[in-house]
Order: C-alpha cells, then sequence, then structure tokens
C-alpha cells in the first residue's frame, strides 16, 4: 500500500494522546490563575508549571498529525473529495458545537462574571435566545461576543488549512519536483524550529493570541507552519521526519524537559521583578524550541508504542473527536454541580476529570447509535479494519 493513503496507527494514537491531554489541560485551567470561562475559588499556583508541560506543543501536536492526515486523505480522493470530507467533518460539528453544545458555557461565564447582563428573567433560555441572536458581553475592556466557538476554534482553523493545502498541492501536482538534497540528521533538532523561533520573536509580541481565525497572525504562523510539515512529511519533501523524529526522541524529550525547568525559573524570576527585554527574547526563543522538541518526542515514541492498530487503539481513535466537541462544557457544567459540595481542590479535581471521561464517554456510546446526531458531534460512519501488520515510518 502507499504509504501516502495507508492509514497509520501511530497518527491514530498521537491524536487520541494529544485529545486526551485536553481534559486535564482545561480541568486544570479552573483552578490556576489564567482567565477562564468559570473559576474555582481555590487557585492552586502549582499547576501551572504541570500545565506548562505541554502548553507550548499540545496544540501543535493536532496541527501536525491533522496535516499529515489531510495528505493522506488528498491522495486517495484528490481537491474536491478533500474539501467536501473536511467540510462535513469539521464545520457540521462546529455550527452545531457553536449552537448548542458551547452556549452554556457561555451562560455561565456571563452567570458567575457579569450576571447584571443577563437578558429577561437571568435564565438559560432567555440567554440561549438573546445569544443566537449576537451580542457582546463585557467585564471592562474584555467583551466575549457571541455566538463564540471557544474551545472548538481547532476546527475552523484545521478546516481553512485542510482547502488551502488541497488546493496548493492541487496546483503545484506534477509540477514542482522535491530536492535532491538530504537534510543531515542533526538538523531535525534545530531547523524546524527556527521559523518557531521567528514567529515567537517577531510576531508574537505585536500579534498576540485571540483564537477568531482572522486577526490571529501569530497562531497562524506556527499552526500553519505545523500543519504544512505534517502535510510533506508523507511526500518526498520530508519523509524524512518521521525516522528522525524516531532516531531523536530521547534527545527531544531530554531538551524539552531541560528548557521546560529553565522556563520555571524564569517565570519566577518574572514574577519577584519585571525581566529586561534581552531576556524576554531568550526565553521565547526557550518557548519555541521546547515546542519543537517536544514535538519530535511525542511523534518518535508513538512510533515505538503504536506499531499496529488493536481493537482498543480503534475504539479510541473513533471516539475522541466526539469527546474533544463535547468535554469542555461537560467540564463547565460539572463544575457548577460540584460547588455546593465544597470539596477539597484535589478530590474536586480527580472527580472533574473521572465524571468528564465517563460523561463523554457514555455519550459517544450514545449518539454513535443516532444518525441524525453522529456527524454532528464529530462521529463519522464505521470504517473497515486496516491490516494488522506493523507499520514502518514513511
Amino acid at each position: 500500500m502507499d504509504i501516502n493513503t495507508q492509514r497509520l496507527p501511530f497518527l491514530d494514537g498521537l491524536r487520541v494522546a494529544a485529545f486526551a491531554l485536553l481534559i486535564p489541560y482545561h480541568v486544570g485551567m479552573y483552578y490556576v490563575s489564567w482567565d477562564w470561562h468559570v473559576k474555582s475559588v481555590h487557585v492552586v499556583p502549582g499547576l501551572e508549571a504541570l500545565m506548562q508541560l505541554s502548553a507550548p506543543w499540545r496544540m501543535g501536536l493536532l496541527f501536525l498529525i491533522g496535516g499529515a492526515a489531510c495528505q493522506a486523505l488528498f491522495a486517495k480522493r484528490g481537491l474536491l473529495g478533500t474539501w467536501r470530507d473536511r467540510s462535513t467533518r469539521l464545520l457540521l460539528p462546529l455550527l452545531f458545537g457553536m449552537a448548542v453544545i458551547v452556549p452554556p458555557q457561555a451562560f455561565l461565564e456571563v452567570l458567575t462574571k457579569v450576571p447584571a447582563q443577563l437578558p429577561g428573567d437571568g435564565g438559560y433560555l432567555d440567554f440561549w435566545g438573546a445569544y443566537l441572536q449576537g451580542g457582546r458581553y463585557c467585564r471592562g475592556t474584555d467583551c466575549m461576543v457571541v455566538p463564540t466557538w471557544n474551545h472548538l476554534w481547532f476546527l475552523p482553523y484545521l478546516w481553512a488549512y485542510s482547502l488551502i493545502g488541497a488546493l496548493l498541492a492541487g496546483l503545484l501536482q506534477g509540477r514542482v519536483k522535491a530536492p535532491r538534497w538530504a537534510v543531515p540528521a542533526w538538523a531535525w533538532l534545530v531547523l524546524p524550529a527556527v521559523p518557531l523561533i521567528a514567529a515567537r520573536l517577531l510576531v508574537f509580541p505585536r500579534y498576540p493570541v485571540t483564537h477568531d481565525l482572522v486577526h490571529d497572525l501569530y497562531n497562524h504562523c506556527q499552526y500553519g507552519l505545523l500543519f504544512a510539515l505534517g502535510w510533506l512529511s508523507r511526500t518526498p519533501w520530508a519523509a524524512g521526519f518521521w525516522p528522525q523524529a524516531q532516531r531523536w526522541r530521547w534527545m527531544g524529550l531530554a531538551l524539552a524537559l531541560v528548557a521546560w525547568a529553565a522556563l520555571q525559573l524564569y517565570y519566577r524570576g518574572a514574577a519577584a521583578s519585571p525581566p529586561p527585554m534581552w531576556l524576554r527574547w531568550i526565553f521565547r526563543c526557550v518557548w519555541a524550541l521546547m515546542s519543537w522538541w517536544a514535538l519530535l518526542a511525542a511523534c518518535g515514541f508513538a512510533q515505538q508504542v503504536f506499531q499496529r492498530e488493536t481493537p482498543g487503539l480503534k475504539r479510541l481513535s473513533a471516539a475522541v473527536f466526539c469527546a474533544y466537541v463535547l468535554h469542555q462544557t461537560v467540564i463547565v457544567l460539572l463544575t457548577r454541580a460540584l460547588l455546593p459540595l465544597h470539596w477539597p481542590w484535589a478530590l474536586e479535581a480527580v472527580a472533574l476529570l473521572a465524571l468528564t471521561a465517563l460523561v463523554c464517554a457514555l455519550a459517544y456510546l450514545v449518539l454513535r447509535r443516532v444518525p441524525g446526531l453522529r456527524l454532528l458531534v464529530g462521529i463519522s460512519a464505521p470504517r473497515v479494519p486496516a491490516a494488522t501488520t506493523p507499520t514502518t515510518a514513511p
């Protein structure tokens, strides 16, 4: 089978692992000092360091995987087939999510931050009706514009990159040949990080993260690059990425952990006194390097761990996108349900993790049997199992 079109178990494993990180990360957002939709009365600053283990790279990994998957789809179905598939798989859950799944998050955010701005009698149905008509809810200069996609921002970004990637591939197909030069093995530890460093130094200070698709230049610089790398990794242009990721996985892990430790020292110092600009530049570089080294390590270890498409991996791969669509609303609703119990934060956090996973799993088991709802929450039709033979990296 052509490496451009075959299903690679380690990509499924990476996807499952990357999406699985979202539940503990968003539970953590409830307890740290960073702004989020609802906040606990318990602030646990120590959690921030743990969350920064994945913050620089977890979403980048999803875009890299998305690029690799989209290339395989393009190789099978061509330009129009890719556009139809991506539009169905990504836009239907996005629109349904913005209309039905995300509104409870927005309601509870307004209720806990600016309750005086709730329309009508302050109930959910009045808010939902006003939400669908559009509007703004502001606390000072911080405004939430509705309808909003909140955690579903990944879907329009991936959709846009997929359409652009397929269009460029269709236009260039057969007209541009891959270069014959080979990149030295060591270069995979450094060279892909260079544009990430440039984006962090030159773009991020002027164009911070917004997640609004149109005005989000920094995110497009980093995520567009990683999507392109994922796409090219299944072509002769960057076919060396996967074997080199496997080769450098331990080195990438070690370097990422060193970079993370250095960042923690920097943040502690910055909390005590504002750092000079030159030091900020250095640690913006460290952030970008950590993101790349962690991605390299994740892609390398995935090839060691997920060598076969097992029944368990197949089931998780089918369920994980649905869990992504639902999980943040489930977390936000559960925080309100557990609030009257006044549990210690650690016990409450464990309950949030377990109950969110349970609710998402049960929702998947029910919704996959409802054809009208299945596509709306990201559950695709069952596919024919792939052969269970070991695969090698492209």
